[in-house]
């Protein structure tokens, strides 16, 4: 088992009240797997990516990540964990404007200690997996949404992650596009990268291997469970 939630709860303050966002999540992901995660606006599934990517921490449960309790792990483990196993790539791309295609993938590799020489051959190579081969010096700027998005993705596997983490990847895309971005995807699992992904299009997630669903912060496997709408709520506040 890559990945293993128990009882996961998060809590926010709000004025003199706590407002618990996630109630009891249990969550399994093997190695090699595919799921995609929906929900509405408001419905925590950005509050739940957040803990699995260890930007956050629970307030109640056990996470287990790659047989690593990190329950009580502190900042500096948690920085650790997400430059070693985990790779993201979200809505909004975050590529750096003012370096190219390369510096851009190479960033992590950097994070990580690793040799200029070897993590600009690194970010080459992934460049080139990417079909970006003759975008490989563009700045963000010079490139399409899609191809900004192949940047994106470069950098998260850069690493050789075990887990690839994406928030609503084609939402800022054209169709066309983001079937093409969903075609990667479809690759990368089936060369062995284990993904985990929100959206709230149904066709989109309908490519992965299995769906839950979440609302009002309980998260369910079953898939049978009534599905939100297609162009129902994007990006999550909660």
């Amino acid at each position: 088992m890559l990945l293993e939630m128990k009882d996961i709860c998060k809590d926010y303050p709000q004025g003199k009240d706590t407002v618990r966002v996630l109630k009891d999540v249990c969550l399994q992901v093997e190695e090699g797997d595919y799921l995609a995660i929906m929900g509405p606006s408001g419905s925590g599934k950005t509050t739940l990516m957040n803990l699995i990517g260890c930007l956050d921490v629970q307030s109640a449960g056990t996470y287990l990540l790659d047989g690593e309790d990190l329950s009580n792990a502190g900042s500096n483990r948690l920085a650790q964990v997400r430059n070693r196993l985990l790779g993201f790539v979200f809505q909004s791309f975050y590529l750096l404007p003012k370096l190219n295609a390369i510096d851009n993938v190479a960033l992590p590799l950097m994070y990580a200690g690793v040799p200029k020489k070897e993590r600009r051959e690194r970010a080459i190579e992934a460049l080139i997996t990417m079909g970006l081969e003759e975008r490989m010096n563009f700045r963000p700027n010079q490139l399409s949404g899609g191809q900004c998005q192949r940047v994106a993705i470069a950098r998260a596997i850069v690493g050789n992650p075990k887990l690839l983490l994406a928030d609503e990847p084609t939402g800022a895309l054209d169709t066309a596009s983001g079937n093409q971005i969903m075609d990667i995807f479809d690759r990368l699992n089936a060369a062995g990268t284990t993904i985990i992904m929100i959206t709230h299009e149904r066709a989109i997630a309908e490519r992965a291997k299995h769906i839950h669903y979440i609302r009002d912060g309980v998260l369910t496997t079953d898939e049978e469970n009534e599905a939100p709408e297609d162009g129902e709520a994007g990006e999550d506040n909660a």
